[in-house]
């Protein structure tokens, strides 16, 4: 068994007058997605004789980047890859199933429309007609040439004539409303076949690429090849389900790639991979051009990108992997991705063969599941909202780099909200967020607001806050409980804000840790623990001073 790579690009320097032409039957059987593109590999497996072959794969997607062709072969043949080129050509449009069927629905659809259009030209040239005729039986008639006049309808015939008229217009106007309904949903229905159609008859252009590989044997044999190239138009980002789990107090964890491709080929049970690198950023800084001043001649800045290559092409040999089997289920459990940490990028590699269609439709595909253990902590702000959001602070665990993407988040069995997470390394802490939860209530209430002037000479109002929030913890759990409220920070010396409840000694600081905590904007977090059915009473008193002569903002 013998294996040979040739790691770059080349043009052909001559054709062997003697080469033998060889049609490659290839099949996709390998993907690797980045953020904005695709790397594919195709394998064929053909039969040489002694001497030089030309192998040909043909019907490869016009987009296919050049410069980033790759080959490898294995086998039994002792052979030797010379070269490979490609070369764009065109061919006829041939109308696949998928786009015959799409066209008949179309025409369908059109044809309804027509029917509903012509049917509502009836009933309009119904309803003018009657029109026309109330409005002929309510003019004065013309004396008739004998000079008598005719006679005028009776009040009996004028009132049958009205409840006709009345009739036919309620029956019609309920025929146009139906009409328009009706409308509305096949003209939808034409638009969506109308966009499946533009985007299958661009997926299927004229232009095509074939890509050749001149080969050297020079002992007769088998020999299995791998082409690899990238195309644009294919993507993933991550998605997560975080459902906490209350009695244990653990998170799971569910890392999801979702994947979508208008690549121009359908991957069909191919070995899928998922990389975090972003090779459009190319491989080093960027270099900054000179930053000049000068008089009405604007100098452009730019920028340079080094490319990375090689960085992006390795996964070419996956495309010899045998056939990936199936795991052994037994719960509805994810398939778990194998990770390849390099250093400046993860690989996600998923288990399983993926099937996923040229149709820009979206994939889901499993990475990682895990459970994670969770510290619980409920939080409020009661002045804005009377209630306590459940934030869970875990730990990453695993080996996986948790990407930035949406998040689903449900509290045991029932879905709470849909957020984001941002990115998490291997070891980071982080918050999940898991919204309100009515087993802890919050009550807040005014106590008291009470205003006095001061001072004989000096004209000063003194206004006075009290407010008291009340925590019931309903769980069968004790809980930590952190409840926020704000108070006023004065920006003028005239005006004079005075703690009276809590005092002053009894609030700490991040760097002195107390049971109240003044934060960074200046207000007061109470942190506690609450037992089962525990009930706790927060009081918060304050007043403010100033000049009575003085508008003051910011007052309630």
């Amino acid at each position: 068994m013998k294996r040979f790579i040739l790691s770059a690009f080349a043009m052909f320097a001559f054709v062997s007058a003697f080469a033998a032409t060889i049609p490659a039957k290839s099949n996709i059987t390998a993907v690797t997605v980045y953020a904005d593109r695709a790397v594919v590999t195709r394998t064929a497996s053909v039969d040489l004789t002694t001497g030089t072959h030309e192998v040909v794969f043909e019907g490869l997607p016009a987009t296919l980047g050049d410069n980033s062709l790759q080959v490898a072969g294995r086998g039994t043949a002792s052979a030797t890859i010379l070269d490979l080129a490609a070369r764009q050509i065109f061919v006829p449009l041939t109308p696949n199933d998928r786009v015959r069927s799409l066209e008949e629905d179309l025409k369908t659809v059109q044809r309804q429309i027509r029917v509903l259009d012509d049917r509502a030209a009836i009933v309009n040239d119904q309803k003018n007609f009657v029109a026309r005729m109330l409005a002929a039986a309510t003019t004065a008639p013309a004396p008739a040439p004998n000079g008598t006049t005719p006679a005028r309808p009776s009040l009996d015939e004028w009132r049958q004539l009205q409840g006709y008229s009345e009739e036919a217009t309620t029956k019609w106007a309920k025929e146009i409303q139906d009409i328009d309904r009706q409308k509305e949903d096949h003209v939808a229905a034409q638009t969506a076949i109308q966009r499946q159609l533009n985007e299958l008859r661009g997926a299927g252009n004229r232009a095509q690429k074939t890509v050749t590989v001149r080969v050297d044997a020079a002992s007769a044999g088998n020999l299995q090849l791998a082409l690899s190239y990238t195309v644009p138009n294919a993507s993933w980002v991550p998605a997560y389900d975080a459902r906490l789990r209350t009695a244990a107090r653990t998170v799971e964890l569910s890392y999801f790639g979702v994947v979508r491709q208008n690549t121009g080929e359908d991957w069909n049970n191919v070995a899928l991979t998922l990389s975090t690198a972003r090779p459009s950023l190319g491989g080093a800084a960027p270099e900054y051009a000179p930053w000049i001043v000068d008089v009405n001649r604007p100098v452009a800045m730019a920028a340079k990108a080094n490319a990375a290559p090689g960085a992006v092409y390795s996964t070419i040999n996956r495309g010899f992997s045998d056939a990936l089997g199936a795991a052994d289920l037994q719960e509805a459990t994810f398939a778990q991705a194998s990770v390849e940490q390099g250093a400046t990028s993860a690989t996600f590699k998923i288990t399983a063969p993926a099937t996923i269609p040229a149709n820009n439709t979206t994939q889901k595909v499993a990475i990682n599941g895990n459970g994670l253990a969770a510290l619980l902590e409920y939080n409020s702000t009661p002045k804005l909202r009377e209630a306590a959001f459940l934030t869970a602070k875990a730990t990453n665990t695993t080996e996986f780099p948790l990407l930035a993407g949406t998040l689903n988040t449900f509290l045991d069995d029932t879905f709470v909200a849909t957020g984001s997470l941002k990115s998490v390394m291997p070891g980071e802490k982080f918050d999940l967020a898991l919204g309100a939860d009515d087993g802890i209530a919050i009550k807040r209430r005014v106590v008291n607001r009470f205003t006095e002037n001061t001072g004989l000479t000096n004209g000063k109002r003194l206004i006075t806050y009290e407010y008291v929030v009340t925590v019931t913890n309903n769980k069968k759990t004790a809980e930590k409980i952190t409840v926020r409220e704000p108070v006023p920070q004065s920006r003028n010396e005239q005006i004079a804000v005075k703690m009276i409840t809590p005092a002053d000694r009894d609030i700490g600081t991040p760097e002195v840790k107390k049971e109240i905590i003044r934060e960074a904007n200046g207000g007061l977090a109470w942190e506690f623990n609450l037992q089962p059915g525990g009930k706790r009473e927060i009081t918060l008193k304050f007043s403010i001073e100033h000049p009575a002569d003085l508008a003051v903002s910011g007052l309630e």
